[in-house]
């Protein structure tokens, strides 16, 4: 009778432990947004600017947050619809084959219009190469 009771309790305590590791897998969120930097080059013929080429997607229903970039930011919309709200401006909505850009330091947010489905840009940064925060994505309070 003590033999099984131990047994039940290791069991039970067992159960406890699988179940508790595989709700936190099941509940793990992606990313809200990965970025994939296809190409960084230095640009001929203007001494100290670099280019870079990145592949971007938001997840369904998630936003960048408020940022800003080092440099001029030129997108072209893949796939999906992306609401972009630009401090000062309206917001507005582009859809596949969609284009924009953004000047330097224009604080700026993109979400996604949908939740189904991602958004997937192409965007081109031309910054200076001697700028160390060239790429970096600076979230904003508020």
């Amino acid at each position: 009778m003590k033999r099984t009771g131990v047994t039940l309790a290791v069991i039970f305590a067992l159960g406890m432990v699988v179940g508790g590791i595989g709700h936190q897998r099941l509940s793990a969120q992606p990313e809200a947004v990965t970025r994939t930097v296809l190409l960084k080059t230095d640009v001929a013929g203007a001494e100290g600017k670099e280019a870079v080429v990145v592949f971007a997607e938001i997840a369904p229903g998630a936003t960048t947050g408020k940022h800003l970039h080092a440099g001029q930011e030129i997108a072209y919309i893949l796939e999906g619809s992306l609401i972009l709200t630009a401090d000062g401006k309206p917001a507005v909505t582009f859809k596949p084959g969609d284009a924009f850009q953004q000047p330097p330091q224009q604080v700026h947010e993109g979400q996604n219009a949908s939740a189904a489905a991602p958004v997937k840009i192409l965007a081109f940064y031309k910054a200076l190469s001697t700028c160390r925060e060239r790429l970096r994505y600076d979230r904003l309070a508020g």
